[in-house]
């Protein structure tokens, strides 16, 4: 079995620095839920306590290989430590990771004490500063009184008015506002993003089976789920422009994509707790579930981070589907949920191993959010190619803009963007940029978040430069160039004298490009040892499919869910042409779904890509008649993954996506078989169990696009049966 802790290191640590707070919060989990540790803690963490802690987590870090780590400096209340002792506390972690790992440091705090010299020790180590603040004066005021039993609505806000000033507009990392059902969600909703925070985190009130939350006077089933949703209405309303880290997750897992926070998803947690006696906790949010839960008889220095990793606690934590209970494995938005925050699941009867207490909220959540952002007018694209087409290259043009709108006033993007803009004016170039931007490699380099401006700079400005030799329009274009290797999107690649600030001149179909401090010549694309062309392979299918390209050196086309091979030796990439040519002999090749074929290490078979947008990747050792073979079905996810990608067939997490995939493999592997034949019986018995399924759904499930789908399915099985 495979050791979770091995797996999912720890990579983020809350450090209570100070033990007590000058709020009298009534939700507090930390003073007033079941946990009562907080009474025989240390008030204020010590040197040898903050000297201990740094070393064993840059030992950990070192030992694991982390990339990153971040801290979270918690209480209590951490401001109460002081401006001098935080900076003591800064300075000792960043002495001891800086030479070992990125550190990340960051705050929680309720702000009424926050202060300029707070800010400047927290500008000093790049501290960013997250403030708890649950709405307007009224929703706020419910519950975070300070000890006297005065607001501290006031004093928060100035807390913000200081954030926003500009030497520390940076360090702000956004609100956490706990959800009262009793309190106004568009107040609420309205107050916070007024203050223009950079995100805004909604937290469910910490709460078990023993302690239910309460559920306001609305008579609802679903209060917290009703609140949120009138936020995600008038959050969207708004054009979305504040981060809501809870909507995120939902979005992000019901397109596929990672949970953000530990609230919600199953991602497996990777947080430590270390207080300020030195003792490792679990995760500090079950101190709701009983006296002594998140305690592991550990401490820092008796005990690290490697050991910490291994206790049953953190390991419960980690195993994802299989770590929530019966009832949420049978729950069709569990990726989404994630069985709900762990202390929330616990009850004195059965331990954790019960679903959130906010069960029935958080499906109501996700089954709302995927409503609302379900289009389920009919996509022509579903019966017409060219539609299909121009929606997809809508999607692309789409992601273009994004970028233009995170990078404009950078000079190099600015220039690349103003060329785009000339061949986009020209009908020709406009043609060729089109074609370009349509390449699965350059769609893959577009859908990627967290690239550099250099990164995606370069990128674009070699599809500009490869646009213009198409279009045979003269262009003179300069970038910071962060390789040697200057792929040119469907032409080849060029290997530059050495990395750095190029300038690129495109002349007819001639592109010259020379390094800008002028230490080397100039390299062209002309017959040399610095210019290696691509390789198309033309079929003589009668259809005009335009050429098949052949593409072993393009850096973004590791999109397979195997090993992409190196760029092939002349008489290897010669054999693996002709072994293309022979399979794709025995049928025409649809000139949408397969543009670009990527050779594979050895042994790997035939891969379809990460987005199945047009690219395949094969084996180089892979014989004709397993390409024959596995075409068709690669042909039928290609053209469902562009239909995903131009519209949606149905409400998002719904089981349909996986029985439409099932459907269409079962056609194209039915298809190759050939008729009557035992694999061709197989394939259309296992076909029809997918469109039966698919026919039980519940009817808002499917939108009129998965209707009309669901359809030509059916009748292309009828037609082979």
């Amino acid at each position: 079995m495979t050791d979770p802790a091995a797996d999912t290191p720890l990579q983020q640590l809350v450090f209570k620095v100070h033990s007590r707070c000058d709020l009298a919060c009534d939700h507090c989990y930390v003073y007033e839920h079941a946990d009562r540790s907080w009474k025989t803690r240390p008030v204020v963490i010590q040197k040898e306590t903050v000297t201990q802690t740094a070393h064993r987590l840059a030992e950990y870090a070192g030992a694991v290989g982390l990339n990153s780590v971040s801290v979270i400096l918690h209480g209590g209340e951490p401001l109460l430590a002081g401006p001098a002792r935080l900076r003591e506390i800064c300075a000792e972690l960043t002495t001891a990771l800086s030479d070992v790992t990125t550190l990340d440091l960051r705050i929680h705090t309720n702000g009424i004490q926050l202060s300029r010299r707070h800010l400047d020790v927290f500008a000093e180590f790049g501290v960013r500063v997250s403030l708890s603040l649950d709405g307007d004066k009224l929703a706020n005021d419910r519950h975070r009184l300070d000890r006297r039993g005065r607001s501290s609505y006031d004093r928060v806000l100035r807390a913000v008015d200081l954030l926003q000033t500009p030497p520390y507009r940076h360090l702000f990392g956004g609100l956490l506002c706990t959800v009262d059902v009793r309190n106004d969600p568009v107040a609420v909703h309205d107050a916070l993003t007024a203050l223009d925070p950079p995100r805004i985190d909604y937290l469910l009130p910490h709460s078990t089976w023993d302690n239910p939350p309460p559920h306001g006077d609305s008579g609802s089933q679903t209060p917290y789920a009703d609140w949120l949703l009138t936020i995600f209405d008038r959050w969207t309303e708004q054009g979305r422009k504040v981060p809501v880290r809870t909507f995120d997750s939902v979005l992000s897992t019901l397109r596929g994509g990672p949970s953000l926070t530990e609230a919600m998803g199953l991602a497996p947690s990777d947080l430590a707790v270390v207080e300020t006696d030195g003792t490792f906790e679990q995760a500090d949010s079950l101190k709701t579930a009983y006296d002594g839960a998140p305690a592991t008889g550990y401490d820092v220095f008796r005990n690290d981070f490697a050991e910490l990793a291994r206790h049953p606690g953190v390991r419960a934590r980690q195993t994802g589907l299989a770590g929530v209970s019966e009832t949420c494995r049978r729950c069709p938005v569990v990726e989404s949920c994630g069985g709900g925050l762990y202390a929330h699941r616990y009850s004195s009867e059965s331990g954790f191993d019960n679903p959130s207490v906010f069960c029935a909220d958080l499906r109501a959540l996700v089954d709302g959010i995927a409503d609302r952002i379900t289009e389920r007018a009919l996509f022509p694209g579903v019966h017409d190619p060219d539609e299909l087409s121009f929606a997809l290259l809508k999607r692309d043009r789409e992601r273009l803009a994004a970028a233009n709108e995170r990078l404009a006033g950078r000079p190099d993007w600015d220039e690349t963007w103003h060329a785009l803009l000339r061949l986009d004016a020209d009908d020709e170039g406009a043609a060729h940029l089109n074609r370009l931007l349509a390449h699965p490699y350059v769609r893959s380099s577009l859908r990627r978040s967290g690239q550099s401006g250099t990164t995606t700079t370069a990128r674009i400005a070699s599809v500009a430069v490869a646009a213009a030799v198409h279009a045979q329009a003269p262009l003179r274009l300069s970038w910071e160039q962060p390789s040697r290797e200057l792929h040119l999107p469907s032409l080849g690649t060029m290997t530059l004298p050495a990395p750095g600030r190029v300038e690129a001149t495109v002349t007819g179909r001639k592109v010259s490009v020379r390094l800008a401090d002028g230490s080397a010549p100039a390299t062209d694309t002309g017959p040399g040892p610095r210019w290696r062309p691509l390789t198309t392979l033309e079929m003589s299918d009668g259809t005009g499919t335009p050429p098949l390209l052949i593409d072993d050196a393009d850096p973004w086309r590791a999109v397979y869910a195997a090993e992409v091979s190196a760029p092939l030796a002349p008489d290897a990439l010669a054999a693996f042409r002709d072994r293309l040519r022979t399979a794709l002999s025995s049928g025409p090749r649809p000139p949408l779904l397969l543009a670009v074929v990527t050779p594979l290490v050895a042994g790997t078979g035939v891969r379809g890509d990460e987005h199945g947008l047009g690219a395949l990747g094969v084996a180089v050792d892979a014989e004709p008649a397993v390409l024959a073979r596995e075409l068709p079905r690669h042909l039928r996810r290609a053209r469902l993954a562009a239909l995903r990608e131009a519209a949606h067939l149905h409400v998002p997490g719904s089981r349909a996506g996986e029985l439409f995939a099932e459907a269409s493999d079962g056609l194209g592997d039915a298809e190759h078989a050939g008729p009557s034949s035992a694999a061709a019986v197989s394939a259309l018995a296992h076909t029809e169990r997918a469109l039966t399924r698919l026919d039980g759904l519940p009817s808002r499930e499917l939108t009129e696009t998965g209707a009309a789908l669901l359809e030509e399915l059916r009748a292309e099985w009828q037609r082979l049966v």
